[in-house]
């Protein structure tokens, strides 16, 4: 099923490349392949943007799942505690949350050097 909806996807992305003619491709390739080289470090900004963005995404929601996980597992184990473990899970929460969106403002001014 998911090879299924992979190859639908590849196959409907490519639709408006049928649209061109041979030589406007090769005339955007050459074109990209030039503003690549005189770009400089353009493209390593948006890159590092990309990059640190994902990673801090992934490492805010591993962080944030293990934290859920930890709260629920103690409530299982002593449902009295429930409201003692409240604030600190929902304290603990906002500060991975906070550090994602720090991730985001650094990424925001890596791409604002391009």
């Amino acid at each position: 099923m998911k090879r299924a909806v992979l190859t639908c996807a590849i196959w409907l992305m490519s639709i408006p490349s049928w649209a061109a003619d041979d030589e406007t491709i090769k005339e955007a390739a050459r074109e990209a392949i030039n503003q690549g080289l005189k770009g400089g470090s353009g493209a390593y900004y948006a890159i590092g943007a990309g990059i640190a963005i994902g990673l801090a995404a992934m490492g805010g929601g591993i962080g944030q799942g293990k934290v859920g996980s930890s709260a629920m597992d103690g409530i299982a184990r002593n449902p009295q505690a429930q409201k003692d473990m409240f604030v600190p899970m929902i304290i603990g929460l906002a500060l991975i949350e906070s550090l994602v969106i720090y991730a985001l403002v650094i990424s925001f001014q890596l791409v604002g050097k391009i």
